[in-house]
């Protein structure tokens, strides 16, 4: 009996935005905490340099929810204000109300430029701004003179 196993890269994507090479990829996931699947959350690209989180924040309102960046770390913590107060007896809960905290190393040059919570999704917008400095230049070739003097 031959048994075959998949090898998914799945998790090595999961908490990375804006890296394009595997190696950076695979640094950032291995350097990430151990995740979990609360809340599930989509990393989207809309064009070379723009980019999207949704995290599905049911139940959340703008106040129960904070993000931070610091040192390339986008952070997005949630959590449920005490509601012990009301009198309510739920019959049964499946609504998750659980307090949670998402980390994504972002790469260089990754801003956050605006997060919005609409329909129980928090989309958080983000844009690569490379500086002039460090993006790529064309350098031309004059066959005719020697480079060097």
């Amino acid at each position: 009996m031959t048994m075959t196993t998949a090898f998914s890269l799945a998790p090595l994507f999961r908490h990375s935005v804006g890296f394009d090479r595997f190696n950076d990829l695979f640094e950032s996931a291995a350097r990430n905490e151990a995740g979990s699947s609360y809340p599930p959350y989509n990393v989207e690209k809309h064009g070379d340099d723009h980019y999207r989180i949704v995290v599905a924040a049911a139940g959340f309102q703008e106040e129960d929810l904070d993000l931070q960046v610091e040192k390339g770390v986008l952070t997005v913590t949630g959590g449920k204000r005490d509601n012990s107060a009301a009198e309510v007896t739920y019959l049964h809960q499946g609504i998750a109300q659980r307090a949670f905290k998402l980390s994504f190393r972002l790469a260089d040059h990754i801003e956050v430029k605006a997060a919005g919570l609409a329909n129980g999704l928090l989309s958080i917008d983000l844009l690569r701004i490379v500086p002039e400095e460090a993006k790529a230049k064309r350098i031309p070739i004059n066959g005719e003179k020697p480079a060097l003097n």
